[in-house]
């Protein structure tokens, strides 16, 4: 890179400056000094500052073209400047040390080289300044004068401290060439006139230079070399050549080359004071990044197609939030798509999850298969089945990670599977009230049988030894355990009729109040008077519509259980209510009760209480009066605390349709 000879040419040709250039070229190279520079009048004005300078005032460089010295140096006194500015003119250059403060009023210490010039009648002073804050100290000024009486000694100190100087411009320009051919941009800059300034070797290499072009300040021949390069001629002067005279203004164009390489160029005015006095371009390679931007708008367009086609619906979820929506998933969730991409959380969506992993065969990772409920806009809840996977760089949504999901709706499927789960569950339950029928059928049927086998064999063999009234004991033993069989087969057959549906209820007029003493007469001769029941009626009760034998079933089986589960000596309460449009019957025993967790299936079929012990029974009494309270369409309630007794309620409709 050459920036010294202003030609910015391959071959050692030289050229003469003029004064506004020379001047020109001093700012530039100035203001490329590391240290900070500022030229001052014999009157503190500042008349000149470098970029280093303004960096560390944070003033810009305008402001501090309008101040003195007294509005930056904390330690500042007029009559020990005036004393500096003497020695300064004896000794031509002198070093000291003060406080100056920034713009936002941070003090720091500078040590100060300055070096007196006198050009033109008028004088000035160059200063260096180096930031030595580190020792900083608390003063009014510290300076160091090398004061030297002898001329000899004082142009010798002059030239060691211009050979400082150059030595830093020098350190200064190396550093800045050592930036600019290590940075991976290719870096050059243009002036008004399109001349070229500086460059880097990387602009070289990108561009392709040959042999035969050399790049001057007027370089026809290059400015042709690049036109030929580039696919659109016409596209590069005006991103190029003609931007360098618009040059208030940064720039980014994309310039497409033949061969198919595509460079970014990045622009920027250069300033020298205040005055813009060209261009710096920064120039890198983008055809990867292109291909690979293609690449995704492609992949984008791919997947919209298939998105747009499928009757799966598909989700772009980040952050709760939805990205995109295809027109299936607008169907299925009755959302618009308007509505689905305006800040909907997708919490408003899903209701619920069912998570599981799904790894995949060649082991390089694994998806996510869900069954998610969703609640529509129309309030329908519907079942999904969903693939989630995550999209990390595949597609352009900000740099964002995205959920993709892929669902489909299996609400149907889900309802049948219940349907199938609630078949199975009953043939279960079916296969166990079997296996409780069939275990109680054996137990009930046996304990007759039994004695009826048992007490024939005793007849057989000793009926002409008995007296008649031993033989009469033993027959009468028969004919109580045949007639529990005929109960037994009567109370099977009933609950058979009932869950075929083939019975029906036949209402009629009735006298309510005979026939349930009828019913009370008919059971305590049945259990042979071991209890007393208190019948109580209340209302008017001669007339009721209500299917007798039905009603029988229910009241003798409410009854007998009344008489069966209590202890001797008890009562058993039954109150009969005639209202207006129904008969109210009430059952209270003082018995072993019915636990809690047996109330909630005591109804169910060969179901029997957990504190029965070996009190004989079937379980299909209960089962048999909640069916035969049904067909009347009417209720059936129960009241029970364990080891004080149960009360039954039934509630039947008692007038005439």
């Amino acid at each position: 890179m050459t920036f010294g000879d202003y030609m910015l040419s391959n071959t050692n040709s030289q050229s003469a400056l003029q004064p506004e250039e020379e001047l020109k070229l001093a700012k530039f190279i100035i203001n490329q000094v590391a240290d900070a520079v500022f030229y001052v009048e014999s009157n503190a004005q500042i008349l000149y500052v470098n970029d280093a300078f303004c960096q560390m005032t944070e003033y810009f460089r305008e402001e501090l073209l309008s101040m003195t010295l007294k509005d930056m140096d904390v330690d500042f006194l007029p009559q020990d400047w005036l004393e500096i500015w003497s020695a300064l003119k004896q000794q031509g250059s002198l070093t000291f040390k003060s406080r100056y403060r920034t713009k936002a009023n941070q003090v720091f210490l500078l040590e100060i080289t300055i070096t007196y010039i006198e050009h033109q009648a008028r004088e000035f002073g160059c200063a260096f300044a180096r930031d030595h804050s580190n020792e900083l100290v608390d003063m009014s000024v510290q300076r160091y004068i090398n004061k030297s009486p002898d001329p000899k000694e004082e142009l010798q100190q002059e030239v060691i401290e211009y050979q400082r100087t150059e030595t830093e411009l020098e350190t200064s320009l190396s550093l800045l060439h050592s930036t600019l051919e290590s940075t991976a941009n290719a870096i050059v800059a243009v002036n008004f006139e399109g001349e070229f300034l500086c460059y880097n070797q990387k602009f070289m290499e990108m561009w392709q230079f040959p042999d035969s072009v050399t790049l001057s300040r007027k370089c026809n021949r290059a400015k042709a070399f690049f036109e030929s390069k580039v696919k659109d001629p016409e596209i590069f002067r005006r991103a190029v050549w003609e931007m360098s005279s618009q040059s208030d203004k940064e720039s980014y164009e994309l310039v497409e080359l033949k061969d198919g390489r595509v460079f970014a160029h990045y622009s920027e005015p250069q300033r020298l004071e205040n005055k813009i006095i060209g261009r710096v371009w920064s120039i890198w390679d983008v055809t990867e990044s292109r291909k690979t931007e293609e690449a995704l708008r492609l992949n984008e367009a791919r997947f919209r197609t298939l998105a747009e086609t499928t009757e799966a619906s598909i989700f772009l979820i980040h952050d709760k939030h939805i990205c995109y929506v295809n027109p299936a998933a607008e169907d299925l969730s009755g959302y618009t798509k308007k509505e689905l991409l305006n800040n909907f959380n997708i919490d408003r969506l899903i209701k619920g999850k069912k998570l599981r992993q799904v790894q995949k065969q060649d082991g390089a990772g694994c998806c996510e298969y869900q069954e998610m409920q969703i609640l529509t806009k129309n309030g329908v809840k519907r079942w999904l089945a969903c693939t989630v996977g995550v999209l990390d760089g595949v597609m352009d949504f900000a740099s964002k990670q995205v959920e993709l999901v892929t669902a489909i709706d299996i609400t149907d499927y889900k309802q049948a599977e219940s349907e199938v789960r609630q078949a199975l569950e009953q043939a279960k339950r079916l296969s166990e009230l079997r296996e409780r029928f069939v275990s109680m059928l054996c137990h009930q049927f046996r304990t007759p049988l039994n004695i009826v086998s048992f007490s024939a064999d005793l007849l057989r063999r000793h009926i002409h030894q008995w007296t008649e009234e031993k033989n009469r004991s033993y027959l009468d033993l028969i004919q109580v355990a045949v007639q529990q069989i005929s109960e037994l087969l009567d109370e099977i057959l009933l609950y058979g009729q009932a869950e075929a549906a083939r019975l029906e209820c036949e209402p009629r007029q009735l006298n309510l109040d005979r026939f349930c003493r009828d019913i009370l007469a008919q059971v305590q001769i049945a259990s042979g008077d071991q209890k007393l029941i208190n019948f109580v009626t209340q209302g008017n009760c001669s007339t009721a519509y209500l299917d007798p034998k039905l009603l029988q079933h229910i009241l003798t089986n409410l009854l007998s259980n009344a008489i069966k589960y209590s202890p001797n000596g008890s009562a058993v309460t039954f109150r009969l209510c005639c209202q207006s449009k129904e008969a109210i019957f009430q059952i209270k025993d003082s018995g072993i009760g019915i636990p809690v967790v047996d109330q909630q299936q005591m109804f169910e079929p060969f179901y029997r209480g957990s504190n029965v012990d070996s009190i004989p029974g079937t379980g299909l009494g209960l089962s048999i009066v909640k069916t035969l309270v049904d067909l009347h369409g009417g209720e059936i309630a129960v009241e029970s605390v364990v080891g004080v007794g149960t009360t039954f309620t039934v509630k039947l409709p008692s007038t005439h349709s």
